[in-house]
């Protein structure tokens, strides 16, 4: 395309949150990365600005009823915006959908393949339907297509160590002292002498499924039947919502999960499971790693066939090339990550044959390994040849240089920033004086003099997921980071094994924080009480008056801070209630103050300038914890709503920081940090390990891992390729390890 005939997306003055009459022009079906300090004004620009008015303009084209029943889009701040083309956002919000909703089923692998069953499947019993669990005429009768029904947990209601007359039986009522339990199976003629890891297959079925008959103990008769049956009947047939509190709390931690008796986990009719292709059925290529269930696609030769298995072989090699070969197409899209949701719905999109579409991303490197970035973008390049328009918020220094056109947006967070600080090609980036381009340009040494341990902390025949039965000593005192290719264990050894055995620990991970516009950074580390207290004892007044939730709300928007108005068919008018004039409180409420400044101006202060104006401990220590993590900037009544999710991870991470413990459990704590960001976070880390702590974090950045004081590698591959321990120890030892993938990216 000659530069003549290039077109751009182009906004000018654009207001959006702090975004300061920012205008640009995006070039038309080439790759643009934003990028910029976490608070910058990205995503104001490109979600809250640019996706916001294409999805309102196409909403717009749909009749008044269909509207009706779609979010309403009001029209972003800007006095101009041109030349947009409809828009695929991919962001990193989970997929839902509970447990109906698969990787097949949301990628439209998963039609292809019963497709696949209903032509070539033998035996041979018709419409592709009967192969769906979502569907009545395929779905298993006994669980209703789930493949799983509650039942009890035999890891944690039998030690099969011991014999049942030494404890084997966990439950309440199988006590030597328990005549009906313990003296119905005596009776029953059970050996409760051997322990029941020395059982045989038959007498163990037997001792959980035995049909009910009748015994005599001790001159009384009883009824017997297998445990596991009773159990049913008694804790997982009846309501047990409807028992006492007491039972209820008893007999919860018994009841689990677990496959259907009938289908074991294959969701589908006894006639669908015994149809099969390849020597499998449909059930069995779906729980299959997608790696491997590509060689088995690849194989089949039947006629007829040829554009089917091509259908599936694209489908599932996209999989492959994201980095997602671990998944299995039965995996429910409810577990997935977030960035393993957005590299799915990256997929789901190269499947489709839409042109000339503005394709937006948040972040899509996010939970991706270095070795699997080049991947990524190989798949935005596709969709870019394919005469899209891709637009990638990002950080990763390898998806920056990847771009045909870059904007940096700064130069600062929040009030310092929200303006177009460089636009045009890496290599012009690189020469600039951007903060951005300086963290590029400066790598992070491999720290050479490395901590002591002061102990060390045990996990031993680890066998989560696909953990192979590991033997790993985490060191105390120190910073350890695992490494490790998406899939394989990391989250496994840490999230599941590691913190089972260590509760007290402290976990700063990536589930979403409470958000609504009534919750505010004050209110979520805790000192909005304080604040109120302080006002309440100034004033001599009741502290509900200074909460916009209670009596001192504005009773014309009832504390929102505006009034919406209902415009039939058209969106929803959110305007500045004229009452308080969107400060939340009544006016009576604004004339007390504290140290001259009444609740509303103190809740516009920014952290740094509430720092400088509370002299109160309690407020003190938790505002400085908000300074250090790099939120100086955010104002103390901010909606969460509003915060990026960067910022919404270290305000996470910044609420913590004032709890005493001496274990701290980070999972990819850089998610949404820019490199400056990182540095910060560096210190952060520093001082927690300095004050005797043990810090463990799960993460993929280089500059993280290069810091580290220990590091433990797990691979090789992700999935059932993965699981082993490849590397122990510290960041000079790393560089020369042959095993460990991460090596020759430091």
């Amino acid at each position: 395309m000659t530069p003549m005939s290039q077109e751009f997306i182009e906004i000018a003055g654009a207001r959006e949150n702090n975004l300061k009459n920012v205008s640009v022009r995006i070039p038309k079906r080439q790759i643009t990365v934003f990028t910029g300090v976490s608070g910058s004004g990205k995503s104001s620009l490109v979600f809250d600005t640019i996706a916001a008015e294409a999805q309102r303009l196409l909403n717009e084209n749909f009749s008044m009823f269909v509207r009706n029943f779609l979010p309403r889009m009001t029209q972003p701040q800007a006095d101009s915006i041109k030349n947009l083309s409809m828009a695929v956002i991919v962001d990193q919000k989970k997929l839902g959908g509970g447990s109906h909703s698969t990787v097949g089923t949301v990628t439209d692998i998963a039609p292809a393949l019963r497709l696949m069953f209903s032509r070539v499947g033998t035996p041979s019993i018709g419409n592709a339907n009967l192969f769906s669990f979502n569907d009545s005429a395929g779905m298993c009768p006994e669980c209703n297509g789930m493949g799983q029904k509650k039942a009890m947990d035999r890891e944690l209601s039998l030690d099969m160590t011991k014999s049942i007359q030494d404890g084997a039986i966990q439950l309440p009522g199988y006590t030597k002292d328990d005549f009906w339990g313990f003296g119905a199976i005596k009776a029953a003629g059970v050996d409760i002498t051997k322990p029941l890891d020395k059982f045989t297959p038959a007498e163990f079925e037997e001792f959980l499924h035995a049909k009910e008959r009748k015994v005599k103990f001790n001159g009384v008769n009883l009824t017997y039947a297998g445990l596991e049956s009773v159990f049913t009947n008694k804790w997982i047939l009846r309501d047990l919502s409807t028992m006492s509190e007491r039972t209820q709390k008893q007999m919860a931690p018994f009841i689990t999960m677990g496959p259907c008796n009938l289908c074991h986990g294959g969701r589908l009719s006894q006639q669908a499971l015994s149809v099969q292709v390849e020597g499998h059925n449909i059930a069995e290529l779906s729980a299959m790693q997608i790696d491997a269930l590509l060689d088995v696609i690849k194989s089949i030769k039947a006629p007829g066939t040829k554009a089917l298995v091509a259908t599936l072989h694209d489908r599932l090699s996209n999989l492959v090339d994201i980095g997602l070969g671990y998944l299995s197409l039965d995996r429910t899209t409810d577990t997935l990550s977030g960035g393993e949701s957005q590299r799915v719905k990256m997929v789901k999109h190269l499947n489709g044959s839409l042109v000339d579409v503005m394709y937006i991303f948040d972040e899509p490197s996010v939970g991706l390994h270095p070795r699997d970035v080049h991947r990524l973008n190989e798949l935005l390049a596709k969709l870019r040849d394919a005469g899209n328009t891709v637009i990638v918020v990002e950080h990763d220094p390898d998806v920056i240089a990847a771009a045909d056109y870059i904007f940096d947006i700064g130069p600062g967070a929040g009030t310092t920033g929200g303006e177009v600080v460089f636009a045009g090609t890496y290599a012009e980036l690189l020469t600039s004086d951007t903060l951005t381009a300086r963290h590029l340009n400066d790598k992070t040494l491999i720290k050479t003099e490395v901590r002591t341990p002061t102990g060390k902390l045990q996990i031993r025949e680890a066998h989560a997921n696909n953990l192979r039965h590991i033997n790993v000593d985490i060191p105390t005192g120190v910073f350890t980071v695992i490494t490790g290719v998406a899939g394989s264990g990391k989250s496994s050894l840490i999230n599941q094994v590691f913190l089972r055995q260590h509760p007290d620990a402290i976990v700063v991970d990536q589930s979403p924080v409470g958000i609504s516009s009534r919750s505010n950074p004050a209110t979520y580390i805790g000192i909005m009480d304080v604040i109120r207290k302080a006002f309440a004892t100034a004033n001599k007044v009741d502290a509900g008056l200074f909460s916009f939730n209670s009596k001192g709300a504005c009773e014309n928007c009832k504390g929102v801070g505006f009034v919406t108005t209902d415009l039939a068919f058209l969106d929803d008018a959110k305007l500045p209630c004229d009452v308080c004039e969107g400060k939340r409180f009544k006016a009576e409420v604004l004339q007390y103050t504290y140290n001259g400044k009444n609740v509303d101006e103190v809740l516009n202060l920014t952290v740094a300038g509430a720092i400088e104006f509370f002299d109160i401990n309690d407020i003190a220590q938790k505002l400085a914890a908000l300074n250090d993590v790099g939120l100086g900037y955010i104002t103390l009544g901010q909606p969460l709503s509003t915060l990026s999710g960067g910022e919404t991870q270290r305000l996470k991470l910044a609420s913590e920081l004032h709890k005493q413990g001496s274990i701290y459990v980070l999972d990819e704590p850089t998610t949404g940090l820019h490199p400056s960001d990182i540095a910060r976070l560096h210190t952060i880390i520093d001082r927690l390990v300095d004050d005797k702590n043990t810090v463990i974090t799960i993460e993929h950045n280089q500059a993280v891992i290069r810091q580290a004081d220990h590091i433990i590698d797990l691979g090789p591959e992700g999935g059932n390729a993965g699981g082993q321990i490849m590397f122990e120890g510290t960041p000079t030892e790393l560089v020369k390890s042959k095993t460990a993938l991460i090596a020759k990216y430091l």
